[in-house]
């Protein structure tokens, strides 16, 4: 099910495998709320999607585009 107000595609079709420490605080994730350090990953990978994204835009661009011959 996807999302109108989604702008981009899913990176992973299933859930992720997360790893126990939070690589922001280096704490547990299991003993506390990590919404903040979730917003801090975000802005952080923020630049590596802008990136990634336009690599996949430019790739279209390069790709041929092939015409059905008429019969």
């Amino acid at each position: 099910m996807t999302d109108a107000r989604t702008t981009r595609p899913r990176i992973a079709s299933h859930s992720l495998d997360l790893p126990a420490m939070c690589d922001i605080c280096g704490k547990a994730r299991s003993t506390r709320n990590h919404s903040r350090c979730s917003q801090i990953r975000q802005q952080q990978k923020s630049v590596e999607w802008e990136s990634y994204m336009a690599n996949v835009a430019a790739k279209k661009l390069q790709q041929v585009k092939r015409l059905r011959p008429i019969r």
